[in-house]
């Protein structure tokens, strides 16, 4: 690593992503379903700004860490269990969102850059909305419903924010 300044910097980066990620998860608002309004997405949303498609990287850190019983997962959760429990879709969903909106990110159009921030907002709730439905037996209308339609407004939101804050980063 030494002499290899983008390397350094895309593990520096990681590791903070990593950290956002995981204190995302402890700013949780419960709700009366089974899944919790955190913070994330948008920090996952905020690392591919700055990683580009390598922005999976610490999502998949964050994950291989919280399986392995480190408390990061939302309210200080850990292990395979909330893998595979209700929000365990929404947790893998932030690998393909990373992909699809640092993706979009390597491209210089403010659209497709922000498009591409909400399109990966939009998978992550697909990926959750599919694994709910599969892994409680609600029917899929009902985890589109329950698993979808209420986090879509904050999504947004936080598509928008991450927009804002990674034009101002160099």
């Amino acid at each position: 690593m030494y002499g290899d300044a983008e390397r350094t910097a895309v593990l520096t980066r990681t590791a903070v992503f990593v950290a956002l990620i995981a204190l995302g998860g402890w700013t949780s608002v419960p709700l009366p379903i089974p899944v919790p309004f955190t913070l994330q997405t948008l920090f996952v949303l905020l690392a591919a700004t700055q990683l580009r498609r390598h922005a999976v990287v610490p999502a998949a850190v964050y994950l291989l860490l919280g399986a392995m019983n480190i408390p990061l997962f939302h309210n200080g959760l850990a292990g395979i269990g909330v893998l595979l429990g209700p929000t365990g879709g929404y947790l893998v969903g932030f690998l393909p969102g990373a992909f699809v909106a640092g993706l979009a990110y390597e491209r210089e159009s403010p659209y497709v850059r922000f498009g591409g921030l909400v399109a990966a907002s939009l998978l992550i709730l697909a990926c959750g909305a599919a694994w709910l439905a599969w892994s409680t037996g609600m029917p899929p209308g009902g985890a589109v419903l329950l698993g979808v339609v209420p986090f879509l407004p904050g999504d947004v939101a936080k598509a928008g924010i991450a927009y804002a804050i990674a034009k101002r980063l160099p």
